[in-house]
């Protein structure tokens, strides 16, 4: 006779808590909820910190959503499912998503875009479902971050905010597929569509901007021109495809006449990556008229307004923006963390042939 199955139940464990805007990280015992219907509990074995975390933290904009939860990149393993799961089951590996798909919603159905109307960006520190959260501390309800709070040692999120991988990838680097490269790449490769032997210029070479040049260098861009005021990027760009550099705080005139001279009058493509909507306009100059497109990815510390000229429009620029890369959580994150693997065990079998003589080499 089978044994009964068992009901998970209430879990402490710690997690980083922030209990105001800009206050230091506080290492707290949380009460975590065992996840409701269409829900899944997952012990957090990675996370990364992104930049919008630190924005969030230290915006005074919702001084009510304390006590708070950052994080939302992660990789972890599924500990328990609430009822109506069918995708997941206890033990698999996944990657947490701050944007959902339900695969029902217009947006979902449409093949146009990656805003789901039902599991898109909560802004509220809540959770899609019902508007609660999952997390307290002696009673006292915290909030989320992004229905994710990767910070935590256990965390649930919505089954539709998850995705499964294989077990064999690096928890310690796949988590970073889950925001930051991944928007990066599809930035490059599915909102800009970057073409051969194109000039790309890109506003800040941080996690994003440096998924960009990796991008677009797989996509045969023939000159990527990074521009940061700290010149170690340039040394960690090279690695990612970047050819060229420009340190704004060494120009004799803005950034953008650098950049249309360097460029005989401006780059096919060119990505804000820093957060900073000043340098939106900034980029939109930098393309060049007829067919330059602009795509801004930052997420604004202030000032969340953008202005440009009319003219940049009216001579044919294009601005865009792009969240998460435009991919589709469910339907696009497994093809690139498989093509990550695919690239990953070609590197190593690489190492190894270099490492091995000629003589033990077989096929």
């Amino acid at each position: 006779m089978s044994s009964p199955i068992k009901t998970p139940g209430v879990i402490t464990c710690k997690a980083a808590v922030a209990w105001g805007p800009g206050e230091p990280l506080v290492l707290e015992e949380v009460e975590v909820d065992p996840p409701n219907p269409m829900e899944i509990r997952v012990k957090v074995v990675c996370t990364s910190l992104c930049r919008s975390d630190v924005t969030q933290w230290e915006s005074k904009a919702q001084p009510a959503l304390f006590p708070r939860i950052f994080g939302h990149e992660a990789s972890g393993i599924v500990e328990s499912v609430g009822e109506g799961v069918n995708e997941f089951e206890v033990g698999d590996h996944v990657l947490t998503v701050f944007i959902g798909e339900c695969k029902s919603c217009k947006h979902c159905l449409s093949g146009k875009s990656n805003i789901c109307q039902t599991l898109g960006l909560e802004r509220r520190g809540l959770m899609h479902s019902d508007n609660k959260t999952r997390f307290s501390i002696k009673g006292r309800p915290v909030y989320h971050y992004c229905a994710v709070s990767s910070f935590s040692e256990y965390t649930v999120v919505h089954s539709g905010c998850a995705v499964k991988i294989s077990q064999t990838a690096p928890m310690d680097r796949i988590c970073l597929l889950s925001c930051g490269v991944a928007a990066g790449l599809g930035a490059a490769w599915k909102v800009a569509d970057i073409s051969k032997g194109s000039t790309v210029v890109i506003f800040g070479l941080g996690t994003v901007g440096l998924s960009v040049a990796q991008g677009a260098k797989l996509r045969g861009a023939s000159r990527i021109i990074g521009v940061d005021t700290n010149p170690q990027k340039y040394e960690k760009g090279k690695a990612f495809g970047v050819t060229e550099y420009i340190n704004p705080d060494e120009c004799n005139e803005p950034v953008q006449q650098v950049v249309k001279r360097m460029t005989d009058g401006g780059a096919d493509f060119s990505f804000e990556c820093v957060g900073d909507t000043g340098i939106v306009s900034t980029a939109l100059q930098s393309c060049c008229d007829g067919w330059g497109l602009t795509v801004t990815l930052g997420v604004p510390k202030m000032r969340p307004e953008v202005s440009a000229h009319y003219a940049l429009l009216l001579s044919g620029r294009t601005l865009k923006g792009s969240l998460f890369g435009g991919w589709k959580p469910k339907s696009d994150l497994p093809q690139l963390a498989e093509k990550y693997l695919r690239e990953l065990v070609f590197l190593r079998v690489e190492v190894i042939l270099k490492r091995s003589p000629s003589s033990q080499i077989t096929t």
